[in-house]
This record gives C-alpha cells, structure tokens and sequence, in this order.
C-alpha cells in the first residue's frame, strides 16, 4: 500500500494503542488500519481525525468515538467472519465499517461474510453515515437503518454480536431478545451525563446475561424507548 500522509498517521496512532495493551490482536489492529477515519469525521474535524479522542458530529450532540474505544469494544465482542452484528448508534459509520472488516473480510467470499446492521435514531446522521460508507465501500457490508436504536431490529435478528454506542440506564429488553444464546454484548450502563461502565453481556441457555464489568468509560447519552 502506497503511504500517504493520513494513513501514516493511522499507522502511527494504532501502534501506540498497540504498545499501551489497548490493541491486543492482530485482526483489531488490521481492522482499524484498514477504515479510514478521516472519510468518518465530521469536515470541520477532519484535521483531527487521527487524534485519540472523540470528535462532536455537526450540531446533532453525538461524537465519533475515540478509536481507543473502538478498539476496547471490538476486543471485547470477539469478532469474527461470518459472525451477524447489530449495533445500536451508526453515527458516523466508522465503528460500524471497522466491524465490517472483521465480520466481513474482503479476503473471503462473499457466501462467507456476516453483516452490520447499523441503527441511527438521528435523521441527519443516517445519512451521514450512509454517505461516508458508500464513498469508502462498505455498503455492502453495513446496512444502516434509521430506527431508534434501543429497540433493536427484530427484522434481521437474531444476532451473534449486539454493540451499544452510547450509555443506556440498563440493557434494553429488546436487545436481550434479539441476542444469540451464547452471542455478546457490549454496552455503556450508568449515568445520563457521560459516566458508565462498560459491560460485556453473554446470553446463556436460560435466555438471560452473564454480565461483566469492564471499567468506566465516557459516552453521550442514549435515546429512544429504553435510553434517557
């Protein structure tokens, strides 16, 4: 691949992730060297999309997440090909393409590939992000689906993986429903105002969550039904 200025950049960032024990595995660290950040980040931000923070998308109060959490989530889910995920707040696209990669390499063929389904409550944002993952190709990987997000999406379901991107008062019912007995889950659980804990569901016979904690983390708040 012919190094240009944002992917030395990209290089760089996920090298220091790497030695900081955030990046663990090579496919998460492909992954994220694979998806362009910069074709995700809002115009104005886009002399920052290398940066290991969150950046605000437009005026709709949501944020791309730092790629450190991106990488933290994408650890926990355990990814792989084939797997079907579901995830709960597109913003962007960027989460939602850098699962792509993992579910649905293109080194495989196509009959091999899993698939995102990406849910957006913001009107404007699904469109952003719809814009975003057709310009990089992944709309063929990622289905984005203006819906709220907490109700999941019984259509496709039922799902080996379910992502959460924003923090929620407790696991939404439908989530859980939704979810593969022995699938996972990954979402921020606590305060409205940017303070939660990560927490890894797995779903077991019985139809309910073996719960973990993972440690506190920052997202905005979620909305819809079972959010704030």
């Amino acid at each position: 691949m012919k190094m240009n200025r944002e992917y030395e950049s990209r290089v760089e960032l996920v090298n220091r992730l790497k030695s900081e024990g955030v990046v663990k595995t090579p496919e998460v660290e492909r992954c994220l060297l694979e998806v362009p950040r910069h074709e995700f980040v809002w115009p104005s931000m886009r002399r920052l999309a290398y940066e290991d923070t969150p950046l605000p998308l437009g005026e709709s109060g949501q944020t791309i997440s730092a790629v450190h959490m991106v990488a933290i989530m994408n650890e926990l889910l355990e990814l792989g090909p084939g797997l079907r995920v579901l995830e709960a707040g597109t913003g962007s696209g960027y989460h939602a393409a850098t699962v792509a990669e993992a579910v649905s390499p293109l080194s495989l063929p196509e009959e091999r590939w899993g698939h995102v389904f990406s849910l957006e409550i913001v009107h404007e944002l699904a469109e952003f992000a719809r814009r975003n993952l057709e310009r990089t190709g992944y709309t063929s990987r990622v289905s984005v689906i203006e819906r709220d997000g907490s109700l999941g999406y019984v259509e496709a379901a039922p799902y080996d993986r379910i992502l959460v991107t924003a923090g929620a008062p407790g696991i939404p019912p439908p989530l859980i429903e939704q979810l593969s007995v022995g699938g996972k889950i990954v979402i921020p659980l606590g305060g409205e105002r940017f303070f939660q804990e990560l927490v890894v569901g797995v779903k077991t016979d019985s139809g309910e969550l073996r719960t973990s904690g993972m440690g506190g983390v920052a997202f905005v708040p979620l909305r819809g039904k079972y959010g704030w």
